[in-house]
């Protein structure tokens, strides 16, 4: 069954094109996770928020996948990390076209 990740955190950028430049090699790490089918990034200048959301083939790659980025996060400096888990009901999301 997939698995959604859920992860915000403060950011005080780079935002928009300047984003895209400085993170596009972790954004090519990520690509080569484990379990992980794709990643939408999220960005929000206003409130200093960044993450992303995600879907794993499965629970524990996602689990692991977020052990390891929240730790990675806080050693780039970001002092708290939510990130969330939901099973995804893949029957009523093919209603509402997810690319499940």
């Amino acid at each position: 069954m997939p698995v959604l990740l859920q992860v915000d955190f403060p950011f005080s950028g780079p935002w928009g094109d300047d984003m895209t430049h400085t993170l596009k090699g972790l954004a090519e790490s990520i690509a080569q996770e484990p379990g992980l089918i794709w990643k939408i990034w999220t960005e929000n200048a206003a409130t200093h928020e960044a993450g992303g959301i995600y879907l794993f083939t499965d629970r524990a790659s996602a689990e692991a996948y977020l052990a390891m980025h929240t730790a990675r996060l806080k050693g780039f400096g970001v002092p708290q990390v939510n990130g969330k888990l939901f099973d995804v009901n893949a029957d009523l999301s093919a209603i509402d076209r997810a690319p499940l």
